[in-house]
């Protein structure tokens, strides 16, 4: 137990799936595993586990950001034992070539956020999924896919952004939570990967709805269960 996860310790998977969304938490638990059972409800964030085509796996959602990010993610690696954690999310492309529901595979994240630094000093602006992870990902994913680094930012509204430049740096798009994460689990000695569905281009303007972000994003989410190296 811990200050937000109220879950035992045994009760928590080796792999965690984490969407940002709870509901989206909700769907996935209800329409993927069996004999799942609720967890955890502290502060509304809900953890499922239960067991995908005979593996266990735990479904949680992290919240938006990377501070809640690193809370949740840094408790299940520290105080669960958890040794991978796999994001399933949502992510606005930085260029028209990406288009809506496509899957990116991320391989690392670029960040101006502060909380690495904070969390042990580490001054650097990139965090790396594992590549382990990444590679048993790749082999689940059937269709065309991007694959690369996304642009994590703790502002989701900002000011005179140009995504243009970041695209140039080699972000393929813009996310809130990979760069803790990546953080925690390099920290920690833990694995952590992340796929994203599109959900809106900035450069195009198109955009999905709430709705269709919480319950349509499935694809990724069947990618995710069917990599996982779960308990049996």
């Amino acid at each position: 137990m811990t200050p937000h996860i109220e879950a035992k310790k045994e009760e928590i998977a080796k792999t965690v799936i984490m969407p940002g969304d709870p509901l989206r938490a909700k769907m996935i638990a209800e329409k993927y595993l069996e004999d799942y059972k609720i967890v955890s409800e502290v502060r509304g964030i809900s953890a499922y586990t239960g067991f995908y085509k005979g593996k266990k796996v735990t479904v949680m959602a992290s919240g938006m950001g990377n501070p809640s990010m690193g809370i949740y993610s840094y408790e299940l690696f520290k105080f669960y034992d958890v040794e991978n954690i796999i994001r399933v999310g949502s992510s606005g492309a930085y260029t028209k070539d990406i288009n809506l529901y496509d899957i990116i595979l991320v391989t690392k994240s670029y960040s101006d956020s502060t909380y690495a630094k904070a969390q042990n000093g580490f001054e650097g602006n990139v965090t790396h999924a594992d590549e382990f992870l990444v590679s048993n990902i790749e082999k689940n994913i059937s269709k065309k896919f991007f694959k690369g680094m996304i642009h994590c930012s703790d502002v989701f509204y900002r000011e005179n952004h140009d995504f243009k430049e970041l695209f140039e740096k080699g972000c393929l798009g813009v996310e809130m939570e990979t760069f803790a994460l990546f953080h925690n689990a390099k920290v920690l000695g833990k694995k952590a990967a992340c796929i994203l569905t599109v959900s809106d281009n900035l450069e195009t303007k198109e955009e999905t709805t709430s709705d269709e972000r919480q319950n349509s994003f499935t694809e990724m989410i069947e990618i995710a269960l069917e990599s996982i190296k779960g308990e049996e």
